[in-house]
């Protein structure tokens, strides 16, 4: 249970290690920071679940990935301006007896997400 998140480098094939994300808690127009971290080895939170079940409260939250500043870190030579720079998910979570799980699958130039399990 809990929220989660997992990202995957498209173009490379691989997990996004080293990408930065930054979770926010939204409410009225408003973020509220809660925290950043850099992807581990396999594109995931190095400290695991984002929030565990008990933590998890009924809301809306946003991921901010950086996206631009990954590829760059990667040697990728982007165009100025790149296509992407950051990917910003808002989502909802309605069920805090579930889990939430927001995978990313990115490309300096594509995105795609689900709740997965």
């Amino acid at each position: 249970m809990g929220l989660s998140t997992h990202v995957l480098d498209t173009m490379h094939g691989g997990p996004a290690a080293g990408m930065r994300v930054t979770l926010f808690t939204t409410a009225n127009g408003q973020a509220s920071l809660v925290k950043s971290f850099t992807l581990n080895h396999d594109g995931r939170n190095p400290d695991g679940l984002l929030y565990d079940n008990d933590s998890l409260k009924q809301g809306t939250y946003r991921l901010v990935f950086d996206v631009k500043g990954y590829f760059a870190a990667k040697g990728v030579a982007l165009p100025e301006p790149n296509f992407l720079d950051h990917v910003i998910l808002d989502f909802g979570v309605a069920h805090t007896d579930q889990h939430y799980h927001v995978p990313l699958l990115v490309s300096p130039w594509s995105y795609s997400t689900y709740r997965g399990s």
